[in-house]
Parts: C-alpha cells; sequence; structure tokens
C-alpha cells in the first residue's frame, strides 16, 4: 500500500515545480481533478475500528454469506500489524485472533477441515519477510470463532496478496508475493496438519497484492500496483502468460492498483472491480470482453466514506434488509481520528449508481 497525502489544494502542486516528479508525489485532489469522473455512493454500514491505532492497519476483508439466515452472515478482516477480526454485518466485533502479521484473507465453505466440511479461511503470513506462508484457519459460523489450523510454506519472498479457488473438489490458495511472483498452491486440509505444494508459478515485473479467482471461468486476477489490472488462467495445468485487462494511466485506473473482486452474473459473465488507492475510487470491468464499465467512490454520508482503500470484497446475493441484492465492503485507510475500518456498501445501490442492468 502507498500511503497519500489527503491534499485538499489542487494549487499546491505547483509546489513541485522546477522538479521532476512522481505519481506518487501528486496530490490526491491533483489525482481526483485528472481522473475519469466517478459516480457516488454511500456506505449503509462500517466496522468497529482495529485495535492497532496510529498506523496502517487494516487491510484486506473476507465475507461468509450464510444461507439459512443471510443477515446473519459474517466479515472476516485483517490487522497487518495484529491478526484476524470476525464482524457481524452490524459491524461489531464477535472474536479477534492474535494471528500475527497477516496481510490479505480469503475464504471458501464446504471444504473438508480435519474430516467434515467446514469454512476454510486463508490469510497470507509475513511474520517472516524473507519465507513467505499462509496461515490456515476455520470459521464456526455458529461462534463465530477463528481457530487456527496451522502454516504451510507458500515459498521465498514476502507474503502479500491470498485467494483461493476451487477446481475438480481441490482447493488451491493463490499466494501474491510482493515482488510480483505468484505461486498457486494445493492445500490439503483433510486431516488435522494441513499441507500444501506448489504446484505453478507466474509472474508479474512489479510490487503487486490483490487477487481474486472466478471459479467458474478459472481466472485469476492480480493488480499490478503502479501497472495495471491482469489477468491469469487459475487453472493448476493451465499457461502462465498473463493478459492485461486494464493499465494505470491515471484516467480509468489510477495508481496504485490495490483490491480485487469478483461480481458474477450467470455463467460467465458479471464485473471485476479494483480498487484505484491513488484517487479513492473503485473500478469495474466487465468479464466477458474486459471492457471498461466505470467508476465510482464511497463518499460521506451518515457514515464516512473511504479513501485510500486497500483490500475490497464483494458477494452478490441477499444479505438481509440493509442488503438484499449483495454486499461491497471496502477498506477505508483514513478512518478520521479513529484506527482504519471497513466500509460495507449495498451491491444495489453501486448498480444503480453506475446503470448496470
Amino acid at each position: 500500500m502507498m500511503k497519500l497525502p489527503m491534499i485538499a489544494a489542487i494549487g499546491s502542486i505547483a509546489l513541485l515545480s522546477g522538479c521532476a516528479t512522481t505519481e506518487a508525489e501528486v496530490p490526491v485532489a491533483v489525482r481526483i481533478a485528472n481522473a475519469t469522473p466517478a459516480v457516488t455512493v454511500t456506505a449503509r454500514g462500517e466496522t468497529t475500528p482495529v485495535g492497532t491505532a496510529n498506523a496502517d492497519a487494516a487491510d484486506d476483508p473476507a465475507i461468509w454469506r450464510n444461507p439459512a439466515n443471510p443477515a446473519q452472515s459474517l466479515i472476516v478482516g485483517t490487522d497487518k500489524k495484529a491478526g484476524l477480526y470476525v464482524y457481524g454485518l452490524d459491524g461489531k466485533t464477535r472474536d479477534f485472533l492474535d494471528a500475527g502479521r497477516v496481510n490479505n484473507v480469503d475464504l471458501r465453505d464446504n471444504v473438508i477441515i480435519d474430516g467434515t466440511p467446514g469454512i476454510l479461511v486463508v490469510a497470507s503470513d509475513r511474520t517472516d519477510v524473507a519465507r513467505a506462508k499462509l496461515a490456515l484457519f476455520r470459521l464456526d459460523p455458529t461462534t463465530a470463532k477463528l481457530t487456527a489450523l496451522g502454516k504451510v510454506d507458500a515459498g521465498a519472498g514476502e507474503a502479500y496478496g491470498v485467494c483461493l479457488s476451487r477446481e475438480g473438489g481441490s482447493t488451491y490458495g493463490f499466494i501474491v508475493l510482493k515482488d510480483g511472483a505468484i505461486h498457486q498452491i494445493l492445500l490439503d486440509t483433510a486431516a488435522a496438519t494441513p499441507t500444501g505444494k506448489i504446484v505453478r508459478s507466474m509472474k508479474l515485473g512489479t510490487q503487486s497484492e490483490g487477487c481474486a479467482v472466478d471459479d467458474r471461468t478459472g481466472t485469476l486476477y492480480v493488480a499490478e500496483e503502479d501497472v495495471g489490472l491482469w489477468r491469469f488462467d487459475a487453472r493448476a495445468t493451465g499457461p502462465v502468460t498473463p493478459t492485461k485487462i486494464a493499465a494505470a494511466d491515471g484516467k480509468n485506473l489510477v495508481m496504485d492498483a490495490e483490491g480485487v473482486a469478483i461480481a458474477p452474473i450467470g455463467e460467465k459473465d458479471g464485473y471485476v472491480l479494483v480498487s484505484s488507492q491513488g484517487d479513492n475510487a473503485y473500478v469495474a470491468y466487465r468479464i466477458s470482453d474486459d471492457s471498461y464499465v466505470g467508476r465510482f467512490r464511497v463518499v460521506d454520508g451518515t457514515i464516512g466514506g473511504a479513501e485510500e482503500t486497500d483490500g475490497i470484497e464483494l458477494m452478490l446475493g441477499d444479505f438481509g434488509p440493509a442488503y438484499p441484492g449483495g454486499l461491497f465492503i471496502a477498506q477505508d485507510g483514513h478512518n478520521a481520528a479513529a484506527a482504519q475500518n471497513f466500509k460495507l456498501v449495498a451491491w444495489d445501490d453501486i448498480a444503480k449508481a453506475l446503470n448496470l442492468p
């Protein structure tokens, strides 16, 4: 993540005159002015701030939807200085597990864990910056408690992004290392002690983090922070050459390109969303043809907006009266005077603002 000063005066760019500047040095207000216009939405909820104050701490969310009682669904979020939180849709903390320096998180339901089906939560563990790990947990949907299962090796380098996929009954973890290396790891959680095996490796040229997998199409999406959004074949035996979906051009997508999330519609269509952190926006691209769809921001309303967003997550479907069509979650890197937290937005509000069918 690249922390950006919240500078309101566009005229302050004059201070940089007479010397070469990088996009990272350009005030946020200027980036917003130069970017493609974005529609606005407001959050309907937010989580309790993470426990680590005065720091870049909250990072990435994951969603578990309760099919029997959608309003009782759960959110797992990282405090990358301390561990994992579990929240209800009311934003209140249901559990905290001291899991150390976990950066990104994802989950999958109906995974065999120690002999029984359960909710598998996987986080990228960067405790050892020279050797990445995947930290595995089980989420109890009744108590909202997390139980640590163990860690598996994820290769040399610093752990950054993580996302999960299901293919042919197998569960895979994709670890995105800080230098742009990506390893696909076959996870075996059937026994008491989980194991993992790197089955395939891919590479982007520079620092990368956010990722998401569309299990329907077998597609892995990865954000290369200063370059743009890419897609790979997510199949364990697929090719490893990426295809660029969008460049971080300062218009539609403003560096850093950070969190990635998917809104699947039908068998092969829908939208892939990426956090345009450089101008506090989010960009949608159509899955079927990689075309640009639109941009939106989460602005102040009854609840504060979201800025400097790292991780995002999105799940369509009924989440109760507040989120009947789906739930979008954005990490808020500038949560007023409080510690960082996560903002909850109704997908219906986003779809309406973007005029999506």
